[in-house]
């Protein structure tokens, strides 16, 4: 689900609570090793997304955010921020060729550069993570 996510507003919270968990706690982050990604260069996405990166002619940009049940990849166009919306169960990611990863859910996806030696071992956090959360839920 893409949303806007720049205004402080208290029906956004919720639905993200309700979607993806609340935040994680600074002992939570820690534990993790951290629950935020390095700025990700945006390859491709869907067409809902790139009408909204073509506003402005800054470099697209992105980055991720775990979150107790999902993750929100978060992204900037003009001066408003969105978030694209991914809980676990609905999350897919995809390591394409030319270190290029692929995260969908429904049909929606990002597609984004993955040049550093951190990114990998933050993508394969977050698999970890999912299937932690898949085994604990029982959605397996």
């Amino acid at each position: 689900m893409l949303k806007n996510l720049s205004y402080n507003c208290k029906k956004t919270k919720d639905l993200l609570i309700d979607r993806v968990g609340k935040p994680l706690t600074l002992f939570e982050r820690l534990k993790i090793g951290g629950n935020g990604s390095d700025k990700l260069i945006i390859t491709d996405a869907s067409n809902d997304i790139v009408e909204l990166l073509k506003l402005d002619n800054n470099i697209n940009q992105c980055n991720i955010e775990i979150r107790s049940n999902g993750i929100i990849v978060r992204f900037r166009a003009l001066l408003e921020t969105y978030g694209l919306v991914i809980p676990f169960y609905k999350m897919v990611i995809y390591k394409g060729e030319k270190k290029i990863y692929s995260i969908y859910i429904d049909n929606q996806y990002i597609k984004f550069l993955a040049d550093k030696k951190s990114i990998h071992s933050f993508i394969k956090k977050i698999n970890r993570l999912k299937s932690e959360y898949l085994n604990k839920t029982g959605f397996y």
